[in-house]
């Protein structure tokens, strides 16, 4: 069941188990021309952060949502990476395919695109807020973009997400995330710091469940069996700059650009334990980058003044 509505503004054209595609469509303007929905994208996006910044709360209702959104925004902006994005895009600039700082790739919202996916079209709720459980202001936020849980299918989702100009780079960039977070230490480390954050959380179904599968005693051979690595590459599409419609030669361009991908990743990904892995390999494309980026923060910056008022 979705969360958010997300599929009255994204189209989920392909959903297998190892591939999952998504895109935004045109409409109407007043002066009938056919215009890429930046708009409804970025709306959708912004009601998303308050369940992004603070994990999965009942509470987060229609009567309190100014409150949570201008927490949200605060809570968001005392980490560096996301403050020094949001003063690269506000002087005009973007953020590069060959930046040297990863972690600024933080304060681009692909972690915030990749909840939203996760929870409207997998059926997934947040287990931990990596932006509510940071350790202390001002700290970059590491470990995986998402650490979700699948209630029903008692499966647990650890994503990686890129926003990138060229899809390729994206795609490239994700392989090598599962090399350096797929293995032994790398996910003891960090189910030691997950299970530690979620000893006193109360609104996890089956919360002893989560916790003996993060345990270090559990075999990594069983947790591979329990995990689900979800892996987002936004990216931008000139085919949103040829066509105007969703007409039959869109979507057959779209098709080859994401079957070029696809088998971009699987030709590429070399990862020694992938036949043990569940991955699934997410692909949205965009009209811009920059414009997605840019909006968010500039939406984000004014709900943040909102709470100074």
């Amino acid at each position: 069941m979705e969360k958010f509505g997300a599929n009255k503004v994204i189209k989920e054209h392909i959903h297998n188990t190892d591939l999952c595609t998504y895109f935004v469509g045109f409409d109407l303007t007043d002066s009938g021309n056919n215009e890429y929905r930046i708009n409804s994208l970025v709306d959708l996006l912004t009601n998303v952060i308050p369940e992004y910044a603070f994990g999965y709360k009942d509470d987060i209702s229609s009567p309190k949502i100014i409150t949570y959104l201008t927490e949200a925004a605060k809570a968001i902006y005392s980490i560096d990476e996301f403050q020094k994005v949001r003063d690269i895009y506000k002087s005009g600039g973007q953020i590069e395919d060959n930046i040297a700082d990863k972690y600024l790739r933080r304060g681009e919202f692909g972690e915030l695109i990749l909840h939203l996916l996760l929870r409207d079209y997998h059926n997934t709720i947040p287990l931990i807020s990596k932006i509510y459980f940071k350790d202390s202001i001002g700290s970059n936020v590491h470990g995986f973009d998402a650490v979700h849980i699948n209630p029903d299918e008692k499966t647990l989702w650890l994503g990686e997400s890129k926003i990138y100009t060229d899809g390729k780079a994206g795609v490239k960039a994700l392989i090598e995330d599962i090399k350096n977070h797929i293995t032994s230490n790398y996910l003891d480390n960090e189910f030691a710091i997950i299970k530690r954050k979620i000893t006193n959380v109360t609104n996890i179904p089956d919360i002893e469940y989560w916790q003996n599968l993060l345990n270090k005693a559990t075999t990594l051979r069983e947790k591979f069996k329990n995990i689900t690595i979800p892996l987002l590459c936004v990216y931008e599409s000139d085919n949103f700059t040829k066509y105007n419609d969703e007409v039959n030669e869109f979507i057959q361009d779209y098709e080859k650009e994401i079957k070029e991908l696809y088998e971009y990743f699987v030709d590429n990904n070399d990862h020694p334990l992938k036949t043990s892995l569940n991955i699934v390999l997410l692909l949205f494309p965009v009209k811009s980058k920059k414009e997605v980026v840019g909006r968010l923060h500039k939406n984000l910056s004014m709900i943040q003044e909102l709470g100074a008022l």
